[in-house]
């Protein structure tokens, strides 16, 4: 069978996702033409060799309207001979891509293709997308009648049925950027970011290097006089266990990116002279109780090792996304998992969540990890919208 390995994979710094982030002025189809751009140029490259670009995006309107992904690789000056298309798996966009890439090299369908994913949410916000308009439609309302509800409050009663308190949240929440911060001071994330040239509003030009999101001072005691993100009487009354406890410092920043990986078969690699830094080993994608919605990253991980036979305890490394701090806490208490292993380098709580953009960011700080550690396994499962996750696990070359 082919085997499908990663070349590389790149990832901008984060900007937060409000006007005056770091990335706020660049139109998100630039931004992402800059890594699949920078992608190609530091490998040496020729990008008409391409045969797909597979891109994520969640905010599909307006800036990002129009199939992001083709515009992005057409201002990247790509041959106009490569295509691309851009999926929606809601926060596993990306994730998903870059399953769709290796499985189409797996299947002899490409020998060299780019999996990637953008978000502006300074530029398009979220809920921007419906247009004010019902998403759902009949059937599903028929289905749940009493209403789905947002990811906050599928935060909030995860937090109260798995009773993990304010504390746990916040302590779990400090460590990411701790983690984060350490590892961006000894170097960790140079050789997944790549630098980004911007603007200022006065026409001075500078270069970004670094997480915009990251706080290094961040504490305990600093979170804990955050107030709750999402409180709703009528929802308190119709969930009693929520404690509303999630407050925007143990949840997921609104955040700016662009990110990609370089995905071809390992004769193709051997071809051009390139060494892959790891190979792709199993997939699992699976959906789960749309109301609670953020809890898919535990089947998708009890479905991922199943197929691949393997245990939790062989994993060296294991990326599970900060969309919220109780999806990681609930995950690592179900699956028994080490936390030691669990986000080494921080996660989305302090990286940011850049939605369409980050499989592929935690794609490259898996790769990142397991390179700099030795270490040959790695895992990582994202919660997505509307009850669905992904599962992937590499193997470090």
């Amino acid at each position: 069978m082919t085997t499908a390995v990663i070349v590389d994979v790149v990832r901008t710094p984060s900007g937060k996702g409000k006007p005056g982030g770091q990335l706020s002025g660049i139109h998100p189809a630039d931004l992402l033409s800059r890594v699949l751009r920078g992608l190609v140029e530091r490998n040496d490259l020729d990008p008409g060799l391409v045969d797909d670009v597979i891109g994520g995006c969640v905010g599909q309107a307006s800036e990002q309207a129009l199939n992001i992904t083709r515009n992005a690789v057409l201002g990247a000056g790509f041959p106009e001979s490569v295509p691309a298309t851009t999926v929606d798996r809601q926060c596993g966009s990306s994730q998903q891509s870059a399953h769709f890439a290796a499985q189409g090299v797996i299947a002899g369908a490409y020998d060299v293709v780019i999996a990637c994913g953008v978000e502006s949410m300074s530029r398009v916000p979220m809920g921007t997308s419906p247009m004010g308009k019902d998403a759902f439609g009949p059937a599903v309302t028929a289905r749940y009648p009493d209403g789905l509800v947002g990811q906050g409050i599928s935060a909030e009663i995860i937090a109260g049925r798995w009773k993990l308190d304010r504390t746990t949240l916040d302590e779990f929440s400090a460590r990411s950027h701790a983690r984060a911060a350490a590892t961006a001071a000894a170097g960790g994330f140079d050789g997944e970011i790549l630098p980004v040239t911007v603007t200022g509003e006065d026409g001075t030009e500078r270069t970004v290097t670094t997480d915009e999101t990251v706080r290094a001072n961040t504490t305990v005691d600093g979170l804990a006089g955050l107030k709750p993100s999402f409180y709703d009487a009528d929802l308190g009354a119709r969930f009693p266990e929520i404690g509303w406890r999630i407050t925007p410092g143990n949840s997921s920043p609104l955040t700016d990116g662009a990110s990609a990986a370089l995905i071809m078969s390992e004769e193709k690699a051997a071809a051009l002279g390139l060494t892959p830094k790891a190979r792709f080993h199993s997939f699992a994608v699976t959906g789960s109780d749309p109301l609670l919605m953020l809890t898919g990253v535990i089947p998708a991980t009890q479905k991922i090792l199943d197929r691949s036979g393997m245990s939790i305890e062989d994993i060296d490394a294991y990326e599970v996304n900060e969309a919220f701090a109780p999806v990681p806490l609930v995950w690592q208490r179900e699956l028994n998992a080490d936390p030691e292993k669990l986000n080494p380098r921080g996660g989305a709580i302090a990286l940011g969540h850049p939605l369409g953009a980050s499989g592929t960011r935690l794609l490259a700080t898996l790769v990142g990890q397991l390179q700099a550690t030795g270490g040959r396994y790695g895992l990582q499962t994202m919660c997505e919208g509307g009850g669905m996750a992904n599962a992937t696990i590499i193997e470090r070359l």
